[in-house]
């Protein structure tokens, strides 16, 4: 059994990585600020609390845990916060991906799984999206999570460390009701919160280029998620990959569903009707973002097994458990 490292393990994707390491028989360490994330979520991992920010915390943590292997998740995430605070991103994010890559070569470890992200491609000319496609963000946090997919990408190149790059499309759902995403950002727990205060759920913006005016996603299942990192994980400490490498994978379904295709399947989970309030656009969003996953599936041999009602069914489960003071 080797020890991975999960930056980030205590927060929502995170906990689900760490869940699905240990379900593999994995020991995951975790470094973590707790500034959105919860300990108990890591419950069974080797903890650490800190910012990836101090070099001296993450070469200290790895080398008193001979960890082999770095899954980097921790990370700020809200595109609208990243327009408004533009330079807390790319201290977060961009530096403090530096930092943990330092890490990683100074202390011999020598694969790393770096969490990005479908931000990365900003608006692409095409329904369905490739890994070839050129990144051109719309957002400084897919602005940040380019950059560090260059940094991995580059140190790599020049050290021999295995990179590979997972860019997730929009995550939901839980694997178990406790491990729920916590926050009230994502379109899913926003609905939930509008319905419990008596509010109708928000549409931003209902006129882009799409087949019924709202924005298009792929949604995917957080276990799904979670299984991916494990997947690119034993990958890499099976030998793939050549020293050097960097890899990069869409995470998704292969398919998209509207703002209001997802908030009619709440709807129905819910039992609660109603009409939602459309208003305008958050700067930042493009109009459709879809993964082709033809190449996770064919190198990782992974692909996504739950569908839309599941992720919300899971959700609304997590959503009504009782929440850690």
């Amino acid at each position: 059994m080797a020890n991975w490292l999960v930056t980030g393990g205590a927060g929502y994707i995170g906990a689900h990585v760490v869940a699905a390491l240990a379900e593999q028989g994995e020991q995951s360490v975790v470094i973590d600020d707790l500034s959105t994330g919860e300990r108990s979520r890591a419950a069974g991992a080797v903890f650490v609390e800190g910012s990836i920010l101090d070099a001296e915390l993450v070469r200290r943590t790895l080398r008193d845990n001979d960890v082999q292997g770095v899954i980097h998740i921790a990370a700020k995430k809200q595109v609208g916060e990243s327009v408004a605070d533009p330079q807390l991103y790319y201290e977060q994010n961009v530096v403090g991906t530096l930092r943990l890559l330092d890490a990683a070569v100074a202390e011999k470890v020598p694969s790393f799984v770096f969490s990005s992200s479908a931000a990365v491609y900003g608006m692409p000319d095409a329904d369905i999206v490739t890994e070839d496609m050129a990144g051109r963000p719309m957002s400084p946090y897919g602005t940040s999570k380019l950059i560090g997919e260059w940094s991995a990408r580059d140190v790599a190149a020049a050290t021999g460390l295995r990179v590979v790059s997972l860019r997730y499309f929009n995550v939901a759902g839980a694997a178990r009701p406790e491990l729920g995403d916590p926050g009230v950002f994502n379109l899913i727990p926003l609905a939930f919160h509008a319905l419990d205060v008596g509010e109708q759920p928000r549409i931003f913006g209902a006129d882009y280029p799409t087949r019924d005016g709202t924005c298009v996603r792929d949604y995917v299942h957080v276990a799904d998620i979670a299984d991916a990192h494990v997947a690119a994980l034993k990958n890499l400490a099976e030998g793939g990959g050549e020293p050097g490498s960097f890899r990069v994978y869409n995470v998704g379904r292969g398919e998209g569903a509207s703002v209001r295709e997802v908030l009619d399947v709440v709807a129905d989970v819910t039992g609660i009707s109603f009409e939602p309030v459309v208003v305008d656009r958050r700067p930042g969003d493009p109009a459709r973002v879809a993964a082709n996953v033809n190449r996770i599936r064919d190198d990782l041999g992974w692909a996504a097994t739950y569908d839309l009602r599941q992720m919300v069914e899971s959700a609304w489960q997590a959503w009504h458990h009782p929440k850690v003071e």
